[in-house]
């Protein structure tokens, strides 16, 4: 978890961000009194932050029911005995305060007023930090405006249609954050490599007169145009975003509860039995080292990349789980389930893939170099990377097979037959590979370093222009 801070002398904000989730937490604070906007489910950096800078924190905001992340609102609000608020429409099955539109709440000298800006969700609204002068500071836009991007509107399947959804956003951007002065911070809830956007920008802040500039979404434009531009090429979102915006309204077990509950060393044996009972085998260690030697049927997801976004692509959030981690990294495993909504963790295998009696699985590994005769004698290539990294350049002759959509864009593919298989730097090839043998694929070849390695060693790469 990273963050920045900016600090006036009756002022201090700080972004919480946490790069696995592509996330961002505040805290914002003045004489005193603090407010929490959009926490993880994890309490301890909100408390130790408040501890430390010697604030109560008095608020706990919430832009809108998360699909992405299991919030931290109950747990953190209990503990510091705080209010969460929530902005019109919301009305979760647990106790909150449902602020109306330009209602204002006062954290010390600063007052933080809610503007209601649905289009994401109906209930999400953004939060407009107002200094000791009343004088607009910043906005918190949740996932109504990202840095070069706004938020999905297709997360409530089958209650209102992306476009109905994409018309109500027009109206908020329109009549809600383009009047904002362009001097005012935006401090959004994600950032990039995020699926709450379609194509959201670098940067985790910036300012509302550079998104006037830069971001599609802010252009002068129609209402259908508008919902033509914002719908056009999104792709399905992560079928656990539909549970965690449940978990979100309904509420949740203590993250406490489920550490304790989740965090069990299994032996030898009571592992194999649980993978009988049909449980999951999840090894969450580096790509590397997991070629090297892996328990039979695991799938690999490694702790060193989005390990929950990809957990909560790939893996059914109902199915049981139990892990193979490095020593010492079992609480972090879980945590980081957790944060996602995946609590149906059995348990861990104790001594990790040293304690596996009988022989390991392997992968083998080659060079981009070596890639080539490989090429040259036949096998087929599998780009297993986004839509829009293929789009813009790929191999010639590769297939394009996104990890995104595996295992069901693998049924016309020979489990026969042999494949070189990369993404961008290797880690999500290694994922690509555990599940394709899961599913009955048995030779194929990773390629070290991935595209950027290809593209380094001179294989023939054909561009978004020669594709066009």
């Amino acid at each position: 978890m990273a963050n920045f801070n900016r600090k006036e002398h009756f002022m201090y904000i700080e972004q919480l961000y946490t790069s696995c989730l592509s996330e961002a937490a505040y805290y914002i604070e003045s004489d005193g009194e603090a407010a929490i906007i959009d926490p993880l489910r994890e309490t301890e950096p909100y408390l130790e932050l408040s501890q430390r800078r010697g604030s109560k924190i008095k608020y706990v905001f919430e832009t809108h029911f998360h699909a992405d992340f299991v919030s931290g609102h109950i747990d953190l609000a209990k503990r510091v005995n705080a209010t969460i608020v929530y902005g019109p429409n919301a009305d979760p099955h647990y106790k909150v305060y449902n602020a109306f539109d330009g209602e204002e709440f006062k954290i010390g000298k600063l007052t933080l007023r809610v503007l209601h800006t649905p289009g994401h969700t109906p209930e999400s609204s953004c939060f407009l930090l107002l200094d000791e002068n009343k004088k607009a500071h910043a906005v918190f836009t949740g996932d109504t405006l990202f840095v070069g991007d706004v938020g999905r509107p297709d997360l409530l399947d089958g209650v209102m249609t992306s476009e109905e959804l994409a018309s109500m956003m027009y109206d908020s951007l329109n009549n809600k954050i383009k009047t904002l002065a362009d001097d005012v911070i935006v401090y959004p809830a994600h950032g990039p490599g995020s699926a709450c956007g379609k194509n959201i920008g670098k940067e985790t802040f910036s300012t509302i007169g550079e998104q006037k500039k830069f971001n599609y979404a802010l252009k002068e434009m129609s209402r259908e145009d508008f919902i033509h531009e914002v719908t056009d090429g999104m792709l399905p979102p992560p079928q656990y975003f539909f549970e965690d915006a449940r978990i979100n309204k309904m509420g949740y077990t203590s993250i406490d509860d489920v550490m304790k509950e989740n965090k069990k060393p299994l032996t030898l044996t009571q592992f194999k039995d649980e993978v009988k009972k049909g449980a999951l085998i999840l090894d969450t260690r580096m790509p590397d080292d997991f070629e090297k030697g892996f328990v039979p049927g695991a799938l690999n997801i490694g702790l060193n990349g989005q390990y929950a976004v990809w957990v909560g692509t790939l893996i059914d959030i109902k199915r049981p789980l139990v892990l193979v981690t490095e020593v010492g990294k079992e609480e972090e495993s879980i945590l980081r389930l957790a944060r996602v909504g995946y609590e149906n963790v059995i348990g861990y295998l104790q001594g990790g893939s040293a304690a596996w009696e009988g022989k390991l699985d392997t992968v083998k590994s080659i060079t981009a170099a070596q890639m080539k005769s490989e090429m040259e004698d036949g096998l087929t290539v599998m780009d297993v990377r986004k839509h829009g990294e293929w789009n813009v350049s790929h191999v010639k002759d590769a297939e394009f097979v996104p990890l995104s959509g595996m295992p069901g864009n693998l049924a016309s593919y020979d489990k026969a037959k042999s494949y070189l298989v990369h993404c961008g730097g290797g880690y999500r090839s290694m994922m690509a590979i555990s599940l394709m043998r899961q599913h009955g694929f048995k030779n194929l070849l990773n390629i070290y370093g991935g595209f950027s390695a290809m593209q380094q060693a001179g294989l023939e790469i054909v561009t978004e222009e020669l594709v066009a």
